[in-house]
C-alpha cells in the first residue's frame, strides 16, 4: 500500500500561509499539515477551515526554534515516515516606520527569515520522497538585482551570490556578513542595500538554487523540486494591509510550485512571479507589477 502523501506549510495560521493551507486541502490528494509558532492562533486557523469543510492538521512549529523544529522533524519521520510538500512560508518585516537599531533589525530579519528557513529545511529536506516539491516564498525583494548597494562592491556580492559553486556554508557567510555590516554602519558601503528584508529575501532565493543543484546530484531521489516564488504584494498584517491582491491571489504561485505535476522539465530552481511566469533571477528584468 502506498504511503499518504503529506504536505507541510510553515506559517500557516495567517495570510498568505493560511491560503496556501486552503488550497493545498482543496486541491492535494494527501495529508495537509497548517503549522504555526503559536499553538492557540494555528488551532484557531484549523478550526476556521474546519467550518469550511477542509480537514487540515496541526503541529506547532516554530523556525526560530531549533528544538521545535526537531520535534516536527521527528514527528514526521514517526508518523508518515517521508514528507512530500514542503512550503517555507513563515517570515517576518520590520515596519518602514520601526525605531529600532538598524542593526537589531539585521540580526532578527536574518535570523528567522534566512537561519530560520535554512535550518527547517535542513530538518525536513531529508525527509522529502521522490518527487517531492519545496516552495520557498521570496518575494520581489528577492531579486539578485536588489543587492544595489556601493559598487563595485555591489557587483562582487551579486557575483557570489548567484555563482553555480556557492555553497551553503559560504551563502551563511554572507548572511552573517551582512549581519556585522549592519550593526557597524558600513553595509551600504560593502554592497549590501539599506533594507535587512532583501537581504533575507535574496539569500533565500541563492539558498533555493543550491537546494535545486544539491536535489540534482542526488541519485537515492528523484525529480526533486524547489523553486523561489514572489506571490505579490498581498493585503496582510506583514504589508500593514497596504497589499492590493487579496491572500487567496498570493497563493496562486505558491500553489503553482507545490502541486507541479511529477517529471516536470521546468520550473526546478527557478524565480516564479506571482502570475507562474519564470523570471530571470540573475538578469532580470522583472516585471513592472508587484
Amino acid at each position: 500500500m502506498a504511503a499518504v502523501k503529506v504536505a507541510v506549510v510553515t506559517g500557516g495560521n495567517k495570510g498568505i500561509g493560511y491560503a496556501i493551507t486552503q488550497g493545498l486541502c482543496d486541491r492535494y490528494n494527501g495529508t495537509v499539515y497548517l503549522t504555526a509558532r503559536d499553538e492557540n492562533r494555528g488551532r484557531e486557523a484549523v478550526a476556521k477551515l474546519n467550518k469550511l469543510g477542509y480537514k487540515p492538521l496541526f503541529h506547532q512549529l516554530d523556525i526560530e526554534d531549533q528544538g521545535s523544529i526537531n520535534r516536527f522533524k521527528r514527528f514526521i519521520e514517526e508518523t508518515h515516515g517521508g514528507l512530500d510538500v514542503l512550503v517555507n512560508n513563515a517570515a517576518i518585516a520590520y515596519k518602514n516606520d520601526s525605531t529600532d537599531p538598524f542593526g537589531k533589525q539585521a540580526e532578527d530579519t536574518i535570523r528567522i527569515n534566512f537561519f530560520g528557513v535554512l535550518n527547517t529545511c535542513r530538518a525536513l529536506l531529508p525527509l522529502m520522497r521522490s518527487h517531492g516539491r519545496v516552495v520557498n516564498v521570496s518575494s520581489s525583494c528577492g531579486h539578485l538585482l536588489r543587492i544595489n548597494g556601493q559598487e563595485p562592491q555591489a557587483a562582487e556580492l551579486r557575483t557570489k551570490l548567484s555563482s553555480p559553486s556557492l555553497t551553503e556554508e559560504e551563502l551563511c557567510d554572507i548572511m552573517r556578513s551582512f549581519v556585522k555590516a549592519a550593526n557597524a554602519g558600513n553595509h551600504y558601503e560593502l554592497g549590501y542595500p539599506n533594507s535587512c528584508y532583501v537581504v533575507s529575501k535574496v539569500g533565500v532565493s541563492a539558498l533555493s538554487q543550491i537546494q535545486q543543484r544539491t536535489f540534482d546530484n542526488d541519485t537515492s531521489r528523484v525529480d526533486m523540486v524547489v523553486n523561489h516564488v514572489h506571490p505579490g504584494y498581498v493585503d496582510t498584517d506583514m504589508t500593514s494591509h497596504k497589499g492590493p491582491l487579496t491572500i487567496e491571489e498570493g497563493a496562486v504561485g505558491p500553489l503553482y510550485c507545490a502541486l507541479l505535476p511529477p517529471d516536470v522539465k521546468e520550473p526546478r530552481g527557478q524565480f516564479i512571479w506571482k502570475d507562474c511566469s519564470i523570471v530571470d533571477w540573475v538578469n532580470g528584468p522583472t516585471p513592472s507589477s508587484v
